[in-house]
């Protein structure tokens, strides 16, 4: 089975050719990290024009780089939860097209269920792929969850803890805007704490101690905008100490609620997603971690950890192989299909 993606949750344009096997022909993303740059975060209303202009191409060199033409293709999978709703609607009505004009089945797949499937992907290396169930670290600039995964549809996936406020992409986000570091701020942040010392400054994240699977990463942010307001922006060594201290607290909070997890779950294998996913020091902790507690780190490749349309065009070719089909009614949605069980703001539980 060949499986077209489509990807336009955010603000990247993807387009990827991939078998059911999860080997990946070819993987295109058109990246508007240029266009929103200036204003040092995603403007939804470009998103979506850059979306409508490049769709298109982006198919096209798709289908090309696999060397298969739009016949051979099987389905076509396209976003169409959760994400900015103008930018799901470019994919999902261009998947749309194709499908009408080329009689091909067409389902849609929830974004974050393409990031707890993307280590199973196969792209240059071939990788062994991890064993039902398995408990996943979904972290990314817009969620941060663990979840247990029996099976890879929704209805078998079961949120074990979340943030009850930022999510950690967006806490990097936010803190390298703090610091001057531009847009997108997690691999400005990662590159500078290689040369800093992680113990320099005090900076604690909120529920790092508790047994809770749960977790919070606003307060860790609001005492950095404290420290910025009364010492000014960090410089040289400064800055690089400050960087490395704020991620090594949010990776060992995030390494240390994924590994409680599998171990309260006695589950074996261990999967890190989304776009944080990519970051090295959490690459790093979890891999050492699970290898410490005898449990089986996945930990995709760099490609497949920010958003792509491999893992919506993989997601999308296990549901068309259970018989799933979606008709013209499909629409996009901002909401997630993943039944939630964290509670956002603070209080009694």
């Amino acid at each position: 089975m060949l499986v077209l993606g489509i990807e336009s949750s955010c603000d990247e344009t993807a387009c990827a050719v991939v078998t059911e096997t999860g080997r990946v022909l070819s993987d295109v993303v058109q990246s508007q990290v240029a266009t929103h740059a200036p204003f040092g975060g995603i403007v939804p209303e470009l998103a979506s024009r850059d979306h409508l202009k490049n769709a298109r191409f982006v198919v096209r060199d798709a289908l090309s780089r696999a060397g298969v033409s739009l016949g051979d293709v099987d389905g076509v999978a396209v976003t169409n939860r959760p994400g900015l709703v103008g930018a799901l609607l470019v994919g999902v009505q261009f998947a749309k097209g194709l499908a009408w004009a080329t009689g091909k089945p067409i389902v849609g797949v929830d974004h974050l269920v393409g990031h707890l499937v993307a280590s199973f992907l196969q792209r240059d290396t071939p990788h062994p792929v991890p064993s039902l169930p398995f408990v996943a670290l979904l972290v990314s600039g817009g969620h941060t969850a663990i979840y247990r995964v029996d099976g890879l549809d929704p209805s078998l996936i079961r949120e074990l803890g979340a943030t009850r406020d930022d999510a950690a992409g967006e806490a990097f986000d936010k803190v390298a805007k703090l610091f001057g570091l531009g847009y997108p701020g997690g691999p400005a942040i990662d590159r500078l704490a290689r040369g800093g010392r992680p113990d320099r400054y005090e900076w604690t994240v909120p529920m790092r101690g508790t047994s809770s699977l749960e977790m919070s990463f606003s307060g860790l942010k609001t005492q950095i905008m404290q420290h910025v307001a009364k010492n000014g922006v960090p410089e040289g060594d400064d800055l690089a100490d400050a960087c490395a201290s704020f991620q090594a607290q949010v990776t060992f909070v995030l390494t240390r609620k994924l590994v409680a997890a599998a171990t309260r779950e006695g589950v074996r294998d261990v999967v890190i997603g989304g776009g944080v996913a990519a970051n090295r020091e959490l690459r790093e902790r979890v891999v050492a971690a699970c290898k410490d507690r005898g449990l089986v780190a996945h930990v995709p490749e760099i490609a497949s950890c920010t958003d792509n349309a491999a893992m919506i065009a993989y997601a999308g070719a296990v549901l068309l192989g259970r018989g799933v089909r979606d008709d013209w009614a499909l629409a996009a949605s901002s909401k997630t299909l993943l039944p939630r069980a964290t509670r956002k703001g603070g209080g009694a539980r």
